[in-house]
């Protein structure tokens, strides 16, 4: 691939222009909105300037709903010899391409898994989708060169191609990103009349629920317009569970024991799903989950503390598998907690006591 088009240039295309700029690929940028493609350009996404002639892919970065008519369009002029789209439901956009009367054979719809709560081109980073999946929903009709074309797409920006149907694509992000996002949203939405002092209780459990609550919803109507039947099939599901779950905690409260026994039952079961459910979900890398120990260090907040801390555990011979930094409410101090092998935990815990780390029990 020597050149390509990306037309539209929010986040996503923004950022795919970012990583294949990088690459040495010459991108071409377009978007309804002008200062929307002059801000990319800016950034050093591409140009605003018309191609010569058909570049190698055009990526089409557009809202669901309006995939078919953008790539109507891109193929009226003869923008591209190969074209993808990017968005984040499949199965409407292909069903109205093919309604459309469009070119299928050199089309592959994509989805890239990655994304930020923050939207717009100013919120694009070139590694964006650095070890992510990118799905690729092929059809019959989809010729080699197309979807060469959409694997080097997916190379270039260093991410890893999974081929789907498109109608298993669909219900595969409704379960894993359409619901959680509308539920993150509603744990938020019990947030906005809380009292003050109750708020400021809030810790990292309650900063890992919600953190994607603060996504743009303009964005996410879009998507889950396209996609509403199967997110709402989850969430009837889930709305089962949860009734469920409000029926043993009422009887947790009874003076009855059996009914006490049996919510706390009712109560252990569900948590023993989310356990196994959560135990499923892909560990580093994509490698099966691997159990890690946490060690949680106090940190001060000044400057450099945090590469300091980094720098000794690494001269102790310890690999970081993860992190997360919980901030104090009132305090100028924060919980690092870091996840490591628990083979090495106990060494740790001494050589970072040894050079002064208040490391929490």
């Amino acid at each position: 691939m020597r050149t390509a088009a990306v037309i539209g240039t929010g986040l996503i295309g923004t950022s795919a222009a970012l990583a294949l700029t990088r690459r040495g690929i010459s991108v071409y940028l377009e978007d309804a909105d002008q200062d929307a493609a002059r801000t990319a350009a800016s950034l050093g996404a591409g140009t605003t300037e018309l191609p010569d002639g058909p570049v190698d892919l055009a990526i089409i970065a557009v809202p669901p709903a309006l995939v078919g008519k953008v790539l109507a369009d891109c193929q009226r002029r003869g923008l591209a010899r190969c074209y993808t789209d990017v968005a984040s439901v499949k199965a409407g956009p292909r069903g109205e391409i093919t309604a459309l009367g469009l070119d299928t054979v050199h089309y592959i719809g994509s989805h890239p898994m990655a994304g930020r709560e923050r939207s717009g081109p100013l919120a694009a980073t070139a590694d964006l989708f650095e070890g992510r999946p990118w799905v690729l929903t092929p059809t019959a009709d989809t010729d080699t060169e197309t979807l060469n074309a959409a694997l080097e797409l997916v190379a270039l920006c260093g991410a890893m191609p999974i081929v789907m149907d498109a109608a298993d694509h669909d219900r595969a992000v409704a379960l894993v990103s359409h619901a959680p996002q509308l539920l993150s949203s509603l744990v938020a939405a019990r947030l906005e009349h809380a009292e003050e002092t109750a708020v400021r209780l809030s810790g990292q459990g309650v900063r890992d629920v919600t953190r994607i609550a603060a996504s743009n919803p303009a964005m996410w109507i879009d998507i889950l317009s396209a996609n509403a039947g199967v997110v709402a099939d989850v969430l009837d599901d889930l709305a089962t569970d949860l009734a469920e779950t409000v029926t043993a905690l009422r009887a947790l409260q009874g003076t009855d024991e059996t009914e006490r026994r049996e919510g706390a039952a009712g109560i252990e079961a569900v948590m023993r799903r989310g356990n196994t459910g959560q135990a499923r979900i892909p560990g580093k890398h994509g490698a099966p989950p691997t159990r890690y120990e946490t060690v949680t260090v106090v940190l001060g907040d000044q400057p450099g503390e945090l590469g300091r801390l980094f720098g000794e555990v690494g001269a102790l011979g310890v690999n970081i598998e993860d992190v997360t930094i919980e901030h104090s409410t009132g305090q100028q101090v924060g919980h690092v907690q870091l996840a490591v092998a628990p083979a090495v935990v106990r060494a740790l815990v001494a050589g970072l006591r040894e050079r002064g780390w208040g490391v929490r029990d």
